[in-house]
């Protein structure tokens, strides 16, 4: 899509995001976003679920997107949505029904060890997170999360399936994606650039499934190769090549 719009400058897109018409905007187009949201009640959620409320929805919405990425613990919105923790459940369920959210659900064989119900929630487009972050210019620092969104993208568009895990132990170890296959599972870690990627979460993961394959997606990537660190072993490669992998 990139080149198809004659803007290959990926920064660009991860701001602006991917709908076609912002993306095409010299500069986010800021008063636009809220238009979309506006639009988005009105014609989706209120003809579709009927539901009340307007703007506890889209505060709960935009409160998302400023966390999104995030683990999600229904509690921590009732109260500034004003109101109640079912209700909170009931706008998430809309949300992910409407692709506007996505929810990746912990990946586990139900280990003492393992996180096994607390889901991450992810914002459909990298464009509204800038904005409800209040992104104007991005940092070093926030490529990675914005990364970690496109690659959740482009997962979704590609494999066409929904069934994406994380993982995480009860000593903070992570993994950002799981692919569950019947022979082994998948763990990919993101990176912006593959000089920031730390070993520790893939390395705790493998202790718990060894048979995994390990992946690390790094947007600096121009072929995959192999990465010994220490006794771990781990394949570092760019989208395109992982979503050919995967495939």
């Amino acid at each position: 899509d990139l080149a198809d719009f004659g803007q290959t400058d990926l920064q660009h897109r991860l701001v602006h995001g991917g709908m076609p018409s912002f993306f095409e905007a010299p500069e986010p187009p800021e008063r636009d976003f809220q238009e979309w949201v506006d639009a988005f009640w009105a014609k989706d959620v209120q003809e579709l679920f009927r539901l009340e409320r307007r703007r506890s929805f889209q505060h709960f919405l935009e409160l998302l997107l400023m966390q999104s990425g995030g683990i999600f613990e229904a509690s921590r919105f009732a109260r500034p949505c004003e109101v109640s923790r079912t209700t909170i459940a009931n706008y998430l369920s809309v949300l992910e029904a409407t692709y506007v959210i996505h929810v990746v659900r912990p990946f586990s064989s139900h280990r003492a060890t393992e996180i096994v119900s607390a889901p991450r929630v992810y914002g459909f487009d990298t464009g509204f997170v800038c904005h409800y972050r209040d992104w104007r210019e991005i940092r070093t620092e926030d490529l990675g999360l914005l990364w970690e969104h496109y690659v959740l993208n482009e997962l979704h568009a590609t494999l066409q399936t929904r069934d994406i895990r994380y993982w995480r132990d009860k000593r903070g170890h992570e993994v950002d994606f799981v692919i569950s296959r019947r022979s082994k599972a998948v763990g990919i870690e993101c990176k912006w650039s593959l000089a920031a990627f730390e070993p520790a979460g893939l390395a705790a993961f493998h202790r718990q499934y060894p048979e995994a394959e390990l992946l690390v997606v790094h947007q600096d990537s121009d072929r995959p190769f192999n990465r010994p660190f220490g006794d771990l072993t781990v394949t570092c490669l760019g989208l395109a090549d992982l979503v050919d992998r995967l495939r």
